[in-house]
């Protein structure tokens, strides 16, 4: 009796690793990555967010109308007036490749912010600190301080733009497009 429940259990795993090396549970497929070299400026994608629609979370202090309907965001004695945004994100071919998020808070214990964490897939996640105020052209430019897997060695710079679009969409409010611009330190080999 414990023989062949042995070999039953040994069997088991076998064709169940078998099965899934075969017949793959989930098929995750990687989108190609839309870099572009720029002169001096290093390798350059160009994301964007298409707003309401790939808006996925509002976090505001005494909102009403929070991202999904009844979230409920702490009070100002815990967080201040920080805000938090939850988004989808699209590559140059309106493909969703990642997810990003978007902290500000124009009071705060150490002073006014906003960052942005943009996660790609198998690529690995950027940290960006973003500058206050825009600059004259409509930019608001900032500087990536971390990353991981792919971009863990990189340096460079983002720049956030908000456009507002006519299109044939009516519910399309306007896009926020994100340029990251990265380099690798001076000395490292490909």
């Amino acid at each position: 009796m414990i023989k062949t429940f042995v070999i039953g259990a040994v069997l088991g795993v076998l064709g169940s690793g078998a099965l899934t090396w075969y017949v793959p549970a989930v098929d995750l497929q990687r989108e190609r990555s839309m870099i572009s070299v720029r002169p001096n400026i290093g390798n350059a994608e160009l994301f964007h967010i298409n707003l309401p629609h790939d808006r996925i979370l509002v976090g505001l202090p005494n909102n009403e109308n929070s991202i999904p309907a009844g979230l409920k965001w702490p009070g100002e004695d815990y967080l201040g007036d920080m805000q938090t945004e939850l988004f989808k994100v699209r590559d140059e071919n309106n493909v969703v490749v990642g997810v990003a998020s978007r902290l500000a808070s124009a009071t705060n214990s150490t002073g006014a912010f906003i960052e942005w964490s943009l996660h790609l897939p198998a690529r690995g996640t950027i940290y960006v600190e973003m500058e206050i105020t825009p600059s004259a052209d409509g930019f608001r430019n900032g500087e990536m301080l971390a990353g991981t897997q792919d971009f863990l060695t990189l340096s460079g710079s983002v720049r956030e733009q908000f456009i507002s679009e006519v299109s044939d969409d009516a519910d399309l409010q306007g896009r926020i497009q994100l340029e990251v611009a990265l380099v690798a330190p001076l000395g490292d080999e490909l």
